[in-house]
């Protein structure tokens, strides 16, 4: 497959340099491109291996509404799968969480990480928007001073470079953007959790129309989906443990002994078309900006999985990005350049709070002992109880605004 998609050879200038071909990228030249702004993302992998990443599915009301801003919710809206719910096992009873009632209205929506992925890259090959796969050695310079520039190398073309106004780093946690802000300059914050998450794909039937959180004195579950006709399993897991630890029928017999009676008796199980194992954490990097530099994604931030945040982060960031950098070429107005880790940094800590919050209550912690035990009995106690609990839960499920 070509290295470039849509807009042929990276040219020698352009206004932004987006690093990262994944959706926040991609999300963010689009949005760009629909404003008039000229871009290039550079992508240090290939298509074929970027679209076969399996990633979150859960998509807030803001990202949904997003994507249809950008043209590209079509066939999301067609084969999405919207949730007005999910259920909270717990002691082998269910605590059912009505999102669009206590949110007042807003809903989420499955569909694939991949599929959002699929639909920007078609519509960036329609709008001949240049995204240049397998860069080598990506490397932002002078990002600091008013002239910044990426150097790149492709084996078709050899050493490349392009002038820019601007640097949009969105190449994930491992990326290269974050690392050349200068360390006297930028502050990390971490927590990092003593144990991973399994996840186990399989085609089968969902286990029940609505996603499922499970507590038990055996470690967390979650029953999600992808269709369906394509589940999506998780068990906590030791980060001691491989995928090779877990054959099909170890991994389905936890899942069934961590979910309440009723539920586990739906369980439909089958060979696994993709098995993984990541470990949990919290990061914030901050600020986002560095001169003519700007993080977004993971390269700024990572939630644990628990609440279904980390793509959408993502996506919040973009809207931030796009909107101060439409902002400065239409209107010729920096403020929203100047404020954008301010905002985007305020959307993040909440979501950072409520990420930890679900992961803190819902995961066994074998080292909290009975004190914490009884912290998270108190904790699940007190959801149940109160509807303006359960409605703080949904507000921030469903996604705060941006």
């Amino acid at each position: 497959m070509s290295n470039e998609a849509g807009g042929g050879a990276a040219p020698k200038r352009t206004q932004v340099v987006v690093v990262g071909g994944g959706p926040a990228g991609l999300l963010l030249a689009l949005l760009l491109h629909r404003a008039g702004i000229d871009c290039v993302v550079l992508e240090r992998r290939s298509r074929d291996y970027v679209l076969s990443r399996i990633r979150a599915g859960v998509l807030e009301q803001g990202t949904t509404d997003l994507l249809r801003t950008a043209g590209v919710g079509g066939r999301m809206d067609r084969e999405g799968l919207v949730h007005e719910g999910i259920d909270i096992a717990w002691r082998g009873e269910t605590l059912h969480i009505d999102l669009r009632e206590l949110s007042g209205g807003k809903t989420v929506t499955v569909y694939g990480q991949t599929e959002v992925t699929h639909d920007l890259y078609d519509a960036l090959d329609t709008a001949g928007v240049p995204v240049v796969h397998e860069a080598a050695d990506v490397l932002p310079q002078e990002v600091a001073g008013t002239a910044p520039f990426v150097t790149f190398r492709t084996e078709a073309e050899g050493e490349k470079r392009i002038d820019c106004d601007f640097v949009a780093g969105c190449d994930g946690f491992h990326g290269v953007c974050r690392t050349v802000i200068p360390a006297s300059t930028i502050k990390t914050f971490e927590r990092v959790y003593p144990f991973g998450w399994l996840g186990v794909l399989v085609r089968q039937p969902p286990i029940q129309e609505e996603l499922v959180y499970a507590h038990s004195n055996r470690g967390f579950a979650l029953c999600s989906l992808r269709n369906p006709q394509l589940s999506r399993y998780y068990v906590q897991c030791s980060l001691d443990e491989s995928v090779e630890d877990w054959p099909e029928t170890r991994f389905f017999d936890e899942l069934a002994a961590r979910l309440p009676q009723r539920i586990a008796a739906n369980l439909k199980r089958g060979p696994a078309i993709e098995k993984s194992i990541a470990p949990l954490r919290s990061f914030v990097a901050e600020p986002m900006r560095h001169g003519r530099l700007f993080l977004a994604g993971d390269a700024a931030h990572i939630v644990p999985p628990t609440g279904a945040k980390g793509l959408n982060l993502a996506v919040s960031d973009v809207f931030y990005l796009s909107r101060a950098l439409v902002a400065h070429y239409l209107d010729h107005d920096d403020g929203h350049l100047d404020r954008y880790s301010a905002d985007a940094l305020a959307r993040v800590w909440k979501a950072e709070r409520f990420s930890w919050w679900f992961t803190s209550m819902i995961h066994r912690f074998e080292d909290d002992g009975g004190f914490g035990q009884r912290i998270q009995e108190a904790e699940f106690d007190f959801l149940a109880s109160s509807r303006a609990a359960q409605t703080a839960l949904a507000e921030n499920y469903v996604g705060l605004p941006f």
